[in-house]
C-alpha cells in the first residue's frame, strides 16, 4: 500500500468511526452541537451536550489489532484541546452546568469510553 493509499485508509476509518460515535451519543441521549470544529488551535472532534452538561469528545479511531489509543493524547495534545474548548465555550450562548473530556476508541464498530478522560489542562 502506497503512502497516499494508507493516507486515505486513515482518513476513511476516521471519518467512519466519528459517524458512530456521533450515532452512540445520540442514542444515549447526547445532541452533538460541533463536529470538526477548528478553534483556539485546536480540532474538536465532537461536541455534545446532554441535561447541561458539555462533553468534548476526542475520536481515535484505528485498524484492526492498533491497540494505540488514550496514551495518545500527551500533555500538549490536552493543552490544545482546554484551548479549543475554552475558545467554543466562549462562542456558545446556551446554558450549561460543568465540562467534560471525553476519549472514545474506535475499532471497526466498537467503541471504547474513557470518560472524563482528562481534566482541562494549561
Amino acid at each position: 500500500m502506497s503512502d497516499l493509499d494508507a493516507r486515505r485508509a486513515a482518513v476513511a476509518r476516521g471519518v467512519a468511526g466519528e459517524d458512530c460515535v456521533a450515532r452512540d451519543l445520540r442514542d444515549t441521549g447526547w445532541t452533538v452541537l460541533d463536529r470538526n470544529c477548528a478553534i483556539g488551535g485546536a480540532e474538536l472532534d465532537l461536541v455534545s451536550i446532554r441535561d447541561g452538561e458539555i462533553q468534548f469528545v476526542e475520536v481515535k479511531a484505528r485498524a484492526p489489532g492498533d491497540m494505540v489509543g488514550i496514551e495518545t493524547i500527551h500533555r500538549n495534545k490536552r493543552r490544545r484541546l482546554t484551548r479549543g474548548a475554552e475558545a467554543w465555550l466562549g462562542t456558545f450562548d446556551g446554558p450549561y452546568t460543568c465540562v467534560s473530556f471525553a476519549v472514545a476508541m474506535v475499532e471497526g464498530d466498537t467503541i471504547t469510553w474513557v470518560r472524563d478522560a482528562f481534566d482541562a489542562e494549561y
